[in-house]
């Protein structure tokens, strides 16, 4: 199923961790709708470049094993991991921000990839948080 012009529900609930249930519910399909309307937002500002997703929605058992808190904006398909071939995670992180793209949080994470989500609610503020976390922890972007 098609969520937008390049992103499907199928990538954004795409897991390594095929021995658990991934599927979404109606409200969580519905913020990996934003999600996906974001991304090609997102895809426009980086010049049409491609974003390889690596993580979207994780339900609970997948979020899990991953070791990620329940708190995780994946867990209700708000969030979503990727790279862009060509891009360091900076230089996409940089492009994000300089579009004023409307962003609740954007990290780039241990300088391989980029994680950018949307608000929890679609009637939501934006928090326009930008970090990085690494092996040093986690700090204000800059």
């Amino acid at each position: 199923m098609n969520l937008t012009e390049h992103f499907t529900l199928a990538e954004l609930t795409a897991t390594s961790h095929r021995q658990f249930d991934n599927t979404p519910n109606d409200t969580e399909t519905a913020n990996l709708q934003r999600l996906a309307e974001f991304l090609e937002q997102v895809k426009t500002v980086l010049g049409g470049k491609p974003i390889m997703v690596n993580s979207a929605f994780r339900s609970k058992q997948v979020n899990d094993s991953v070791g990620s808190k329940d708190t995780s904006q994946h867990r209700i398909g708000c969030a979503a991991d990727f790279r862009v071939p060509g891009m360091t995670p900076d230089a996409v992180v940089r492009a994000v921000i300089d579009a004023g793209l409307p962003f609740d949080q954007i990290i780039r994470e241990f300088d391989a990839w980029t994680h950018i989500s949307v608000t929890n609610t679609p009637d939501g503020t934006p928090r326009k948080q930008a970090l990085i976390i690494d092996k040093a922890g986690a700090r204000p972007f800059a």
